[in-house]
Protein backbone atom coordinates (compact mmCIF):
# COMPACT_ATOMS: atom_id res chain seq x y z
CA UNK A 1 0.00 0.00 0.00
CA UNK A 2 1.70 3.21 -1.38
CA UNK A 3 1.24 5.93 1.44
CA UNK A 4 0.61 9.50 0.12
CA UNK A 5 0.78 12.55 1.80
CA UNK A 6 -1.52 15.20 0.87
CA UNK A 7 -1.22 19.33 1.50
CA UNK A 8 -3.45 21.79 -0.07
CA UNK A 9 -2.82 25.47 0.09
CA UNK A 10 -6.25 26.73 -0.55
CA UNK A 11 -5.13 30.33 -1.11
CA UNK A 12 -2.88 28.96 -4.04
CA UNK A 13 -2.86 31.23 -7.47
CA UNK A 14 -5.56 33.15 -5.79
CA UNK A 15 -4.18 36.49 -7.08
CA UNK A 16 -3.51 35.66 -10.58
CA UNK A 17 -6.39 36.01 -12.44
CA UNK A 18 -6.92 39.38 -10.80
CA UNK A 19 -3.34 40.95 -11.90
CA UNK A 20 -2.08 40.84 -8.34
CA UNK A 21 1.18 38.71 -9.79
CA UNK A 22 0.81 36.69 -6.18
CA UNK A 23 -1.10 35.48 -3.48
CA UNK A 24 1.11 35.83 -0.44
CA UNK A 25 -0.76 38.15 2.13
CA UNK A 26 -2.90 39.14 -1.23
CA UNK A 27 -5.73 36.70 -0.28
CA UNK A 28 -8.30 38.92 1.24
CA UNK A 29 -7.71 41.53 -1.65
CA UNK A 30 -7.72 38.83 -4.29
CA UNK A 31 -11.16 37.65 -3.10
CA UNK A 32 -12.72 41.26 -3.03
CA UNK A 33 -11.58 41.38 -6.46
CA UNK A 34 -13.78 38.05 -7.20
CA UNK A 35 -10.96 35.91 -7.83
CA UNK A 36 -11.70 32.29 -7.56
CA UNK A 37 -9.81 29.40 -5.58
CA UNK A 38 -8.74 26.99 -7.73
CA UNK A 39 -6.30 24.90 -5.86
CA UNK A 40 -8.97 22.28 -4.91
CA UNK A 41 -9.81 21.91 -9.13
CA UNK A 42 -5.92 21.46 -10.05
CA UNK A 43 -5.72 18.93 -7.31
CA UNK A 44 -8.45 17.57 -8.48
CA UNK A 45 -6.79 17.26 -11.64
CA UNK A 46 -4.16 15.52 -10.34
CA UNK A 47 -5.47 12.68 -7.94
CA UNK A 48 -8.22 11.53 -10.93
CA UNK A 49 -5.19 10.00 -12.58
CA UNK A 50 -5.81 7.69 -9.49
CA UNK A 51 -8.74 6.52 -9.86
CA UNK A 52 -8.43 3.37 -11.19
CA UNK A 53 -5.79 3.01 -8.57
CA UNK A 54 -7.54 3.26 -5.07
CA UNK A 55 -6.97 -0.21 -3.79
CA UNK A 56 -3.33 0.49 -4.06
CA UNK A 57 -3.01 3.38 -2.07
CA UNK A 58 -4.44 5.64 1.15
CA UNK A 59 -3.81 9.20 1.18
CA UNK A 60 -2.65 10.98 4.74
CA UNK A 61 -4.07 14.43 4.68
CA UNK A 62 -5.43 17.39 6.43
CA UNK A 63 -8.50 17.95 7.61
CA UNK A 64 -11.18 21.02 5.93
CA UNK A 65 -10.00 22.50 2.03
CA UNK A 66 -6.78 21.49 3.02
CA UNK A 67 -7.00 17.69 1.64
CA UNK A 68 -10.03 16.23 3.48
CA UNK A 69 -13.01 18.02 1.33
CA UNK A 70 -11.37 16.59 -2.29
CA UNK A 71 -10.72 13.30 -1.10
CA UNK A 72 -13.98 12.83 -0.05
CA UNK A 73 -15.43 14.44 -2.93
CA UNK A 74 -13.57 12.22 -5.13
CA UNK A 75 -13.98 9.12 -3.11
CA UNK A 76 -10.34 8.67 -2.20
CA UNK A 77 -9.01 6.28 0.46
CA UNK A 78 -8.11 8.86 3.11
CA UNK A 79 -7.36 9.23 7.04
CA UNK A 80 -7.12 12.97 8.26
CA UNK A 81 -4.12 13.38 10.25
CA UNK A 82 -4.05 17.35 11.26
CA UNK A 83 -6.20 20.34 11.79
CA UNK A 84 -5.11 23.63 11.00
CA UNK A 85 -6.28 26.51 11.76
CA UNK A 86 -9.11 28.66 10.36
CA UNK A 87 -8.16 30.84 7.92
CA UNK A 88 -5.16 28.30 6.94
CA UNK A 89 -1.33 29.75 7.54
CA UNK A 90 1.74 28.92 6.30
CA UNK A 91 2.43 27.56 10.02
CA UNK A 92 -0.04 25.32 9.17
CA UNK A 93 1.45 23.70 6.49
CA UNK A 94 4.78 23.38 8.37
CA UNK A 95 2.80 21.74 10.94
CA UNK A 96 1.07 19.61 8.63
CA UNK A 97 4.11 18.37 6.71
CA UNK A 98 5.39 16.74 10.21
CA UNK A 99 1.69 15.28 11.51
CA UNK A 100 1.95 13.65 8.15
CA UNK A 101 5.93 12.16 7.84
CA UNK A 102 4.88 10.92 11.33
CA UNK A 103 2.71 8.68 9.18
CA UNK A 104 5.21 7.03 7.77
CA UNK A 105 4.05 8.66 4.02
CA UNK A 106 6.39 7.61 1.03
CA UNK A 107 5.43 10.70 -0.83
CA UNK A 108 4.54 14.05 -0.47
CA UNK A 109 2.04 15.06 -2.67
CA UNK A 110 0.98 19.26 -2.53
CA UNK A 111 -0.42 22.20 -4.42
CA UNK A 112 0.54 25.45 -4.55
CA UNK A 113 3.58 27.61 -5.61
CA UNK A 114 6.60 28.75 -4.75
CA UNK A 115 5.60 29.96 -1.29
CA UNK A 116 4.08 26.63 -0.30
CA UNK A 117 7.16 25.27 -1.99
CA UNK A 118 9.33 26.66 0.38
CA UNK A 119 7.51 26.62 3.36
CA UNK A 120 7.44 22.88 3.21
CA UNK A 121 11.27 22.89 2.20
CA UNK A 122 12.06 24.61 5.37
CA UNK A 123 10.56 21.71 7.56
CA UNK A 124 11.03 18.94 5.38
CA UNK A 125 13.44 15.73 6.04
CA UNK A 126 15.60 15.93 3.35
CA UNK A 127 14.96 11.90 3.11
CA UNK A 128 11.41 12.97 1.88
CA UNK A 129 10.50 12.30 -1.29
CA UNK A 130 7.95 15.26 -2.82
CA UNK A 131 6.15 16.61 -5.69
CA UNK A 132 3.73 19.35 -6.09
CA UNK A 133 1.16 19.82 -8.04
CA UNK A 134 1.23 23.55 -9.98
CA UNK A 135 -2.05 25.53 -8.29
CA UNK A 136 0.25 28.99 -8.04
CA UNK A 137 0.52 31.72 -9.65
CA UNK A 138 4.62 32.48 -10.00
CA UNK A 139 6.08 28.63 -10.27
CA UNK A 140 10.03 29.14 -10.25
CA UNK A 141 10.80 25.85 -8.48
CA UNK A 142 11.65 22.52 -9.98
CA UNK A 143 9.30 20.26 -7.59
CA UNK A 144 6.44 20.77 -9.76
CA UNK A 145 4.70 18.84 -12.06
CA UNK A 146 4.11 20.61 -15.81
CA UNK A 147 0.55 20.11 -15.36
CA UNK A 148 -1.80 18.88 -12.73
CA UNK A 149 -2.80 15.97 -14.68
CA UNK A 150 0.91 15.27 -15.56
CA UNK A 151 1.53 15.60 -11.63
CA UNK A 152 -0.82 12.53 -11.27
CA UNK A 153 0.09 10.64 -14.24
CA UNK A 154 3.99 10.37 -12.49
CA UNK A 155 2.39 9.55 -8.98
CA UNK A 156 -0.10 6.59 -10.81
CA UNK A 157 3.49 5.46 -11.68
CA UNK A 158 5.03 5.52 -8.54
CA UNK A 159 1.78 3.53 -7.60
CA UNK A 160 1.96 1.18 -9.66
CA UNK A 161 5.38 0.02 -8.43
CA UNK A 162 7.30 1.35 -12.00
CA UNK A 163 10.95 2.45 -11.15
CA UNK A 164 11.49 5.75 -11.36
CA UNK A 165 14.48 8.06 -10.53
CA UNK A 166 14.68 10.20 -7.58
CA UNK A 167 16.81 13.24 -7.78
CA UNK A 168 16.97 16.56 -6.07
CA UNK A 169 15.48 19.44 -7.59
CA UNK A 170 15.71 23.33 -6.61
CA UNK A 171 13.21 25.60 -4.49
CA UNK A 172 12.97 29.27 -5.59
CA UNK A 173 10.91 32.20 -4.72
CA UNK A 174 11.02 35.47 -5.90
CA UNK A 175 9.71 38.61 -3.67
CA UNK A 176 6.59 39.40 -4.28
CA UNK A 177 6.46 43.01 -3.64
CA UNK A 178 8.98 43.39 -6.55
CA UNK A 179 7.59 41.23 -8.31
CA UNK A 180 4.10 43.71 -8.58
CA UNK A 181 6.40 47.26 -9.02
CA UNK A 182 7.74 44.69 -12.52
CA UNK A 183 11.25 43.49 -10.69
CA UNK A 184 12.11 39.68 -10.47
CA UNK A 185 14.14 38.73 -7.81
CA UNK A 186 14.48 35.30 -7.18
CA UNK A 187 16.47 33.12 -4.82
CA UNK A 188 17.00 29.75 -4.08
CA UNK A 189 15.91 28.41 -0.83
CA UNK A 190 17.15 24.52 -0.93
CA UNK A 191 16.15 21.75 -2.57
CA UNK A 192 13.78 18.47 -1.82
CA UNK A 193 13.71 15.08 -3.59
CA UNK A 194 11.59 14.19 -6.51
CA UNK A 195 10.64 11.64 -8.75
CA UNK A 196 13.05 12.65 -11.38
CA UNK A 197 10.22 12.05 -14.18
CA UNK A 198 11.74 15.01 -17.09
CA UNK A 199 9.09 14.68 -19.44
CA UNK A 200 6.07 15.25 -16.11
CA UNK A 201 8.58 17.28 -14.19
CA UNK A 202 9.16 21.29 -14.94
CA UNK A 203 12.24 22.26 -15.01
CA UNK A 204 13.99 25.68 -13.09
CA UNK A 205 13.00 28.64 -14.67
CA UNK A 206 15.92 30.27 -16.12
CA UNK A 207 16.60 33.57 -14.94
CA UNK A 208 17.91 36.45 -16.07
CA UNK A 209 17.72 39.30 -19.07
CA UNK A 210 17.77 38.30 -22.25
CA UNK A 211 21.43 39.02 -23.66
CA UNK A 212 20.66 39.15 -27.05
CA UNK A 213 19.54 42.33 -28.02
CA UNK A 214 19.79 42.16 -31.70
CA UNK A 215 17.70 39.23 -32.11
CA UNK A 216 14.96 40.99 -29.93
CA UNK A 217 15.32 43.88 -31.79
CA UNK A 218 14.74 41.38 -34.94
CA UNK A 219 11.77 40.24 -33.44
CA UNK A 220 10.22 43.31 -32.48
CA UNK A 221 10.61 45.02 -35.84
CA UNK A 222 8.96 41.55 -37.17
CA UNK A 223 6.14 41.67 -34.82
CA UNK A 224 5.66 45.82 -35.74
CA UNK A 225 5.77 44.82 -39.35
CA UNK A 226 3.11 42.72 -38.61
CA UNK A 227 1.03 44.93 -36.57
CA UNK A 228 0.62 47.86 -39.05
CA UNK A 229 -0.90 44.78 -41.53
CA UNK A 230 -3.32 44.48 -39.21
CA UNK A 231 -4.78 48.28 -38.63
CA UNK A 232 -8.00 47.22 -37.02
CA UNK A 233 -6.70 45.02 -34.65
CA UNK A 234 -6.58 44.97 -30.58
CA UNK A 235 -3.04 43.29 -29.38
CA UNK A 236 -3.08 41.68 -26.06
CA UNK A 237 1.00 42.02 -25.22
CA UNK A 238 1.56 39.52 -22.62
CA UNK A 239 4.29 39.25 -19.99
CA UNK A 240 8.40 39.02 -20.22
CA UNK A 241 11.72 40.28 -21.40
CA UNK A 242 11.00 39.29 -25.45
CA UNK A 243 7.65 41.44 -25.13
CA UNK A 244 9.00 44.02 -23.58
CA UNK A 245 11.27 44.33 -26.20
CA UNK A 246 8.14 44.87 -28.68
CA UNK A 247 6.61 47.37 -25.95
CA UNK A 248 9.93 49.14 -26.31
CA UNK A 249 10.46 49.38 -29.73
CA UNK A 250 6.83 50.97 -29.62
CA UNK A 251 7.61 53.31 -27.45
CA UNK A 252 4.87 52.59 -25.18
CA UNK A 253 4.87 52.02 -21.57
CA UNK A 254 5.39 48.39 -20.56
CA UNK A 255 3.99 46.26 -17.68
CA UNK A 256 6.54 43.50 -17.42
CA UNK A 257 4.95 40.57 -15.47
CA UNK A 258 1.78 42.00 -15.99
CA UNK A 259 -0.59 42.18 -19.52
CA UNK A 260 -1.38 45.36 -21.53
CA UNK A 261 -3.34 45.84 -24.47
CA UNK A 262 -2.25 48.18 -27.71
CA UNK A 263 -4.85 49.42 -30.46
CA UNK A 264 -2.81 51.26 -33.63
CA UNK A 265 0.06 51.33 -32.04
CA UNK A 266 -1.11 53.14 -28.63
CA UNK A 267 -1.52 51.96 -25.26
CA UNK A 268 -5.17 51.45 -24.48
CA UNK A 269 -5.38 49.43 -20.84
CA UNK A 270 -2.80 48.69 -18.60
CA UNK A 271 -1.37 45.31 -15.86
CA UNK A 272 -5.41 44.12 -17.07
CA UNK A 273 -7.08 41.22 -14.73
CA UNK A 274 -8.61 38.64 -16.39
CA UNK A 275 -12.09 40.40 -16.34
CA UNK A 276 -11.11 43.29 -17.48
CA UNK A 277 -8.95 41.93 -20.19
CA UNK A 278 -12.12 39.87 -21.89
CA UNK A 279 -14.47 42.87 -21.69
CA UNK A 280 -12.03 44.77 -23.98
CA UNK A 281 -11.30 41.91 -26.11
CA UNK A 282 -15.09 40.22 -26.26
CA UNK A 283 -16.31 40.17 -29.74
CA UNK A 284 -13.39 42.10 -31.54
CA UNK A 285 -10.55 41.41 -33.54
CA UNK A 286 -7.54 40.52 -31.82
CA UNK A 287 -3.87 39.21 -31.32
CA UNK A 288 -2.41 37.88 -28.20
CA UNK A 289 1.59 38.59 -28.50
CA UNK A 290 3.01 36.24 -25.89
CA UNK A 291 6.12 34.57 -25.05
CA UNK A 292 7.70 31.49 -23.21
CA UNK A 293 9.18 30.79 -20.09
CA UNK A 294 12.87 29.95 -20.63
CA UNK A 295 14.00 25.97 -19.34
CA UNK A 296 10.38 25.24 -18.71
CA UNK A 297 8.69 26.06 -21.76
CA UNK A 298 5.05 27.18 -20.34
CA UNK A 299 3.45 29.32 -22.67
CA UNK A 300 0.03 29.81 -20.53
CA UNK A 301 -0.11 28.69 -16.42
CA UNK A 302 2.78 30.27 -15.26
CA UNK A 303 2.49 33.85 -14.24
CA UNK A 304 -0.02 35.03 -16.74
CA UNK A 305 -3.25 33.98 -15.20
CA UNK A 306 -5.15 36.95 -16.90
CA UNK A 307 -4.96 34.71 -20.02
CA UNK A 308 -7.59 32.76 -18.73
CA UNK A 309 -9.52 29.92 -21.14
CA UNK A 310 -12.40 32.82 -22.00
CA UNK A 311 -9.46 35.03 -23.39
CA UNK A 312 -7.55 32.47 -24.87
CA UNK A 313 -10.67 31.22 -26.35
CA UNK A 314 -11.89 34.58 -27.51
CA UNK A 315 -8.41 35.27 -29.83
CA UNK A 316 -8.39 31.56 -31.07
CA UNK A 317 -5.03 29.73 -31.53
CA UNK A 318 -4.57 31.12 -35.11
CA UNK A 319 -4.23 34.16 -33.57
CA UNK A 320 -1.72 33.87 -31.30
CA UNK A 321 1.45 35.40 -32.03
CA UNK A 322 4.46 33.21 -30.10
CA UNK A 323 7.69 35.17 -29.61
CA UNK A 324 11.38 33.40 -28.70
CA UNK A 325 14.86 33.65 -29.49
CA UNK A 326 16.63 30.49 -30.78
CA UNK A 327 18.61 30.41 -27.73
CA UNK A 328 15.67 30.55 -25.87
CA UNK A 329 14.26 27.18 -27.47
CA UNK A 330 17.93 25.72 -27.48
CA UNK A 331 16.79 25.59 -23.38
CA UNK A 332 14.66 23.47 -23.84
CA UNK A 333 16.86 20.24 -25.37
CA UNK A 334 14.35 19.59 -27.44
CA UNK A 335 11.28 19.28 -24.87
CA UNK A 336 7.83 20.49 -26.41
CA UNK A 337 5.95 23.47 -25.09
CA UNK A 338 3.68 23.10 -22.03
CA UNK A 339 0.29 24.87 -21.72
CA UNK A 340 -1.68 24.59 -18.42
CA UNK A 341 -4.56 27.00 -18.77
CA UNK A 342 -6.28 25.42 -15.85
CA UNK A 343 -8.94 23.82 -18.81
CA UNK A 344 -7.93 20.46 -19.84
CA UNK A 345 -10.11 20.80 -22.66
CA UNK A 346 -8.14 23.97 -24.07
CA UNK A 347 -4.88 22.65 -23.39
CA UNK A 348 -5.20 19.53 -26.01
CA UNK A 349 -6.77 21.71 -28.18
CA UNK A 350 -3.88 24.36 -28.25
CA UNK A 351 -1.36 21.34 -28.94
CA UNK A 352 0.36 20.15 -32.16
CA UNK A 353 2.93 22.73 -33.66
CA UNK A 354 2.82 26.10 -33.46
CA UNK A 355 4.50 28.95 -35.32
CA UNK A 356 7.23 30.34 -33.31
CA UNK A 357 8.88 34.39 -34.00
CA UNK A 358 12.60 33.84 -33.57
CA UNK A 359 13.60 37.07 -35.77
CA UNK A 360 12.38 39.34 -38.43
CA UNK A 361 10.95 37.81 -41.48
CA UNK A 362 12.34 34.10 -39.11
CA UNK A 363 9.82 31.55 -37.36
CA UNK A 364 10.22 27.84 -36.65
CA UNK A 365 7.96 25.30 -35.87
CA UNK A 366 7.68 23.91 -32.61
CA UNK A 367 5.62 20.98 -30.65
CA UNK A 368 2.81 22.18 -28.22
CA UNK A 369 2.34 19.04 -25.98
CA UNK A 370 1.76 18.11 -22.82
CA UNK A 371 2.45 15.25 -20.75
CA UNK A 372 -0.83 13.59 -19.95
CA UNK A 373 -1.51 13.57 -23.77
CA UNK A 374 1.26 12.28 -25.10
CA UNK A 375 0.82 8.83 -23.51
CA UNK A 376 -2.07 8.15 -25.02
CA UNK A 377 -0.67 9.17 -28.62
Amino acid sequence: MFRIGLIINPLAGLGGSVALKGSDGMAAEALARGAEPRAQQRSGLALAELSELKDRFCLYTVAGNMGEHLCRELALPFEVCHQPAEPTTAADTQAAVASLVAQGIDLLLFAGGDGTARDICAVAPESLCVLGIPAGVKIHSGVYGVTPAGTGRLLAKLVRGEPVSLVEADVMDIDEDAFRQGRVRARRYGEMLIPGELSYVQAVKVAGRESEELVLTDIADEVIERMEAEDDCYFIMGSGSTVAAVMERLGLENTLLGVDLVYQKQLIASDLDAQGLYEHIRDRNCKLVITLIGGQGHVFGRGNQQLSPAVIRAVGRDNIWLLATKSKLSSLNGRPLRVDTNDPDLDRELGGLMRVITGYHDEVLVRVANPEYEANE
